[in-house]
């Protein structure tokens, strides 16, 4: 045996241990409390999570507050361009517990996707990027909520650059002052899905759709609890501490059975380089290594997850495996698209389930959702937009959940 190899004895011995997470363990310092002292010393702002909002533990026994109202959604460009209903069914919920909140018009992208491709251009273009939409967030009086996985991780790998080279403030500060925009870093960087997780019960309060006779696999995203692993949100009930507890608790709280799959820790597929280069791969890997082992292995009614390329890459792949006759058939979806489906969205306006690709039609007939009469109120709106009788969809349109009207 190498000198290198850890003996299966010892692994054996730490997982009989269980979880006992401890601050002090935790692989980097607090920033958090670095990012205060910047801020003593004048070198930029921390934007406050504004109350009111939950504490959650994070993986070492951290403690993070995720703020429930006064959101400045961080809106995602895969989510907009593919799946347009996991952005809608964000804001649909927003509103049905009347959250403040803003939908901005002057956030751009992140640059995660080039960073991720090897394609981008240098560490002050990437955190100028950055602290413009947090800057832009801070002056609205608003908190970010960041809707990317991607640009979650990506923000955090920054966040810390930013915090401990003080060349790079230096240079990010002088293009901003250009600007006529402040050097803001939030106290927290908070995902959408740590949002809908303190939700959960409230969610659960005002759920109008059983679901307990549904069994899914979860799959949760790299970009979440892979990078700067020590923020994302934990909690001993869930596996027993060693996984991450968001979506997960969810869908326990909907009474959804959470069924285990052996490749849960290995990605979707999408790998970003992959996506883009080698799409055959992404393919393969997506059917290969997670829908076909979820079959075998649990034949769950859905997939959930809880990032932009999960959706996507796990949906969208499965169109091709099929016309090679692979066990495939597994509806994806967002956390938020569940969440607002227990709470009664309309299947296309809100969650826009015909932006999907593999068949989500035996998940509605298994819930008791009478699908056909929904998209013929869909197809209805199409048809006015068309005769010019209205410009488009609006919140009015969808904002009654379908078991109240």
């Amino acid at each position: 045996m190498s000198e290198q190899m850890i003996p299966l004895t010892e692994i054996r011995e730490k997982k009989a241990r269980g979880v006992r997470p401890s601050p002090e363990e935790a692989p980097h310092p607090d920033l958090r409390e670095e990012l205060f002292e910047l801020e003593a010393r004048g070198e930029l702002i921390v934007q406050r999570v504004p109350e009111p909002y939950v504490e959650v533990t994070t993986k070492f026994g951290r403690t993070k507050k995720v703020p429930i109202d006064h959101l400045w959604h961080h809106k995602s460009c895969g989510q907009c361009g593919h799946i347009p209903g996991y952005t809608t069914s964000i804001l649909w919920l927003n509103r049905q517990f009347g959250i403040d909140y803003l939908d901005p018009t002057d956030q751009t992208s992140c640059t995660g996707w080039n960073y991720y491709a090897s394609a981008t251009s240098n560490a002050v273009a990437q955190l100028l990027v950055m602290c413009r939409n947090f800057a832009a967030a801070y002056e609205t009086g608003y908190y970010p909520l960041i809707h990317c996985g991607t640009s979650y991780g990506h923000y955090k790998e920054l966040r810390e650059q930013l915090v401990h080279h003080k060349e790079l403030r230096d240079q990010v500060r002088r293009v901003l002052d250009k600007l006529g925009k402040p050097l803001v870093v939030p106290e927290e960087i908070v995902h959408y899905s740590e949002w809908v997780h303190v939700m959960r019960h409230r969610i659960a309060e005002r759920q109008v759709i059983d679901m307990r006779g549904i069994t899914a696999c979860v799959h949760p995203a790299c970009h979440y609890y892979k990078i700067v692993a020590e923020d994302a949100i934990y909690d001993p009930d869930i596996y027993g501490g060693q996984r991450t507890a968001t979506v997960t608790a969810l869908l326990q709280a909907l009474g959804i059975t959470v069924a285990d799959y052996s490749t849960w820790f290995d990605c979707c597929g999408f790998g970003f380089r992959h996506i883009l280069v080698q799409r055959d791969f992404t393919r393969s890997f997506a059917v290969l290594r997670k829908i076909e082992v979820m079959k075998d292995e649990a034949n769950p009614d859905m997939t959930v997850t809880h990032d932009t390329g999960c959706v996507t890459t796990l949906d969208k792949s499965q169109f091709a495996a099929r016309a090679h006759q692979r066990r495939v058939g597994v509806p994806v979806l967002a956390d938020s698209q569940v969440a607002a489906l227990a709470m009664g969205a309309h299947p296309f306006r809100v969650l826009q389930l015909h932006w999907h690709s593999t068949d989500w039609r035996p998940l509605l007939e298994k819930l008791g959702i009478d699908w056909q009469k929904y998209w013929a109120e869909f197809e209805e709106d199409l048809a006015a937009i068309e005769r010019g009788e209205k410009p488009g969809l609006t919140w009015e349109d969808a904002e009654q959940p379908i078991a109240m009207r």
